[in-house]
């Protein structure tokens, strides 16, 4: 073996020693130093770490938002069950990654998350009617099952963003008992709107007959005996300009046309 071959071979060495004695803590990560299974109090975030490989490790979690979806049953006030498919939105504190390694390890969803959210869940959900959440209390839900969770979660460095009902579904009696409650009000809607176009055209019809009522007494008080005459001789006089041939009777107040007879046809003479 040559010289060549010993040093290279020296240089592979440390060049895997070196490369197992650093880790890479990446944005959105902590990274705690274990060193002989005890954990250091101190937490890594993003850049190049180096550490003792026979001695330590840099074990590393996730500070970003975390999502778990759930499935499960949940009861309702009346004690119906529910299927439920449920979001649950949350991270953990940076500087509490020392005390979950230590308290709870990594697995904590499974340990602490998960167990918290089915009891607040049932807690909170058991406070209502299964309709309530099919309708506008979903989010009123929401929000006392993430209180619930944070409160009993806040020690151990885990923050709960959010929990989203993504979907509810209801025993089929109860589903078609609500859409057919909301079929009747869609038709009362419908029924209402009716009404109110009948009576806005009775009301249109009333002022219109009140409008020609009252033109009728406009004329009818200025009909006067003074106002008839003079029509009267206007249309005399019109009738009187006419070219064709007419008799023409009246009573001095009146004028009255009657049509003349018409001619009998002439027949011819006989031979």
């Amino acid at each position: 073996m040559t010289i060549r071959s010993v040093l290279f071979g020296i240089m592979a060495a440390g060049v895997l020693m070196s490369a197992g004695s650093c880790a890479v803590v990446r944005q959105g990560e902590a990274g705690v130093k274990r060193t002989f299974g005890k954990y250091s109090d101190r937490v890594h975030t993003g850049g190049l770490r180096f550490f003792n490989p026979f001695t330590s490790k840099i074990v590393k979690v996730s500070t970003q938002t975390e999502n778990i979806e759930v499935q499960l049953d949940i009861p309702s006030k009346e004690g119906l069950t529910i299927r439920a498919e449920v979001s649950i939105l949350y991270h953990i504190k940076i500087k509490s990654a020392p005390d979950i390694m230590r308290n709870i390890g990594l697995n904590y969803e499974e340990t602490v998350i998960l167990p918290v959210f089915r009891s607040a869940v049932s807690d909170v959900s058991s406070k209502y009617f299964a309709k309530d959440m099919h309708s506008g209390n979903r989010g009123e839900i929401e929000i006392a099952i993430r209180d619930l969770m944070a409160k009993n979660l806040e020690d151990k460095g885990i923050v709960v963003e959010n929990v989203l009902l993504k979907s509810i579904q209801l025993p089929r009696s109860l589903a078609k008992a609500i859409e057919d409650k909301l079929e009747a009000e869609q038709q009362a809607q419908r029924m209402e709107f009716v009404l109110q176009q009948e009576s806005r055209e009775a009301e249109r019809r009333r002022i219109e007959a009140k409008g020609v009522s009252d033109a009728n007494q406009i004329i009818s008080a200025g009909l006067t005996p003074q106002v008839l005459q003079y029509k009267a001789i206007e249309a005399w006089l019109a009738l009187s300009l006419s070219p064709n041939a007419k008799v023409i009777m009246g009573n001095g107040q009146v004028p009255v046309m009657v049509s003349p007879p018409e001619a009998a046809p002439v027949s011819g003479g006989g031979q």
